[in-house]
């Protein structure tokens, strides 16, 4: 962890998907690690679809989410390991003063004073809300409707495929006159704007590493009529590619950061394992591993590295398999 992850931090981002009943921090195999407890299994069904491999921070504290085989959770002291939000009551122990209850309080209602202190961390409440917000299911105060413009250096026409296709609707992209491997890309909401940010500013690309910040303005402007500006602005409003349209489309739930692992749907029965390696090795990478899902409509195929796994899913997403049928490529948060 580059920066502290607390429990103030936990319930700040857990407590958006329902009442937070207890937390239990520890340290076990040299990782942090936390047991959360909900008043409701559907809390925590939603915040797990939402939640799970997102960052805490930009570009760190990455979650992994499982359920845990307890039910319920004993909570003997309330300090800065564990908390029983039911229980106020409770004794510190360890020696470790208790936080004051109406402190606490005040500090969940503030959503910037604990993440927006750190540098790099993203406001109001970081990636992991952006997403939980882009599924439709959190609004992000004061971010709700305004429309998200990155702007995005070290940049070729692969990477405005990149975010159309996985994380979110671009609507208009201009590159920028006297700097041409600069654009500003307009997402579809400011959700999808953050969303991208989280997971593609620092990525390698050709060997050039993206930068991906939020722009100052707010919309992309087309060109006057009559005015020429060498096809440096396109718009994308009406593209037959937008894949969330719908409020709380299940496409949400599969954003990931890139991964070596792609996720490969919409697969032919008549497509074998050898074909997928050859068409995908075309695509100048090696293929590593490879999986098929019970009823072959689906696999997982890795990669060598990240940046041939992008590569891949620029190149093949989309890619026609014969008879109309498209495959489909994202990024996977399992291995194989």
């Amino acid at each position: 962890m580059f920066y502290p992850v607390t429990l103030d931090v936990l319930q700040q981002i857990f407590s958006k998907f329902g009442t937070v009943m207890k937390i239990i921090t520890f340290t076990k195999n040299n990782q942090f690690q936390a047991l959360l407890q909900y008043n409701d299994p559907t809390n925590a069904q939603q915040a797990k679809v939402a939640l799970d491999g997102q960052n805490i921070y930009n570009a760190c504290c990455t979650l992994r989410i499982d359920y845990s085989k307890l039910v319920n959770l004993n909570v003997k002291y309330n300090n800065d390991k564990s908390r029983d939000y039911t229980r106020p009551e409770l004794p510190a122990g360890d020696g470790q003063p208790a936080l004051d209850h109406t402190m606490v309080a005040a500090l969940g209602k503030d959503s910037t004073s604990l993440l927006g202190k750190i540098p790099g961390a993203l406001s109001p409440l970081s990636a992991a809300a952006a997403a939980a917000a882009a599924a439709g299911r959190v609004a992000l105060s004061g971010h709700s409707g305004a429309s998200g413009v990155l702007l995005v250096s070290n940049l070729n026409e692969e990477v405005r495929i990149l975010l159309h296709w996985v994380y979110g609707d671009v609507q208009r992209v201009k590159i920028l006159f006297n700097k041409k491997d600069s654009a500003l890309i307009q997402m579809a909401d400011m959700n999808q704007a953050q969303l991208a940010m989280s997971h593609l500013n620092g990525q390698k690309m050709y060997s050039k590493i993206i930068r991906v910040t939020m722009s100052k303005h707010q919309t992309v402007q087309l060109p006057r009529d009559g005015l020429d500006d060498q096809g440096l602005t396109k718009d994308f409003t009406n593209s037959p590619l937008h894949r969330f349209k719908k409020p709380g489309s299940k496409n949400f739930q599969n954003i990931f950061p890139p991964s070596a692992t792609l996720h490969l749907s919409n697969i032919p029965q008549d497509i074998t394992e050898e074909d997928l390696r050859v068409l995908f090795s075309n695509s100048g990478g090696t293929v590593k591993g490879f999986k098929f899902f019970q009823d072959h409509k689906m696999a997982l195929i890795q990669m060598t590295t990240i940046e041939e796994a992008i590569q891949c899913l620029i190149d093949l997403h989309n890619y026609n398999t014969g008879n109309n049928h498209h495959l489909k490529v994202s990024f996977s948060k399992s291995t194989i």
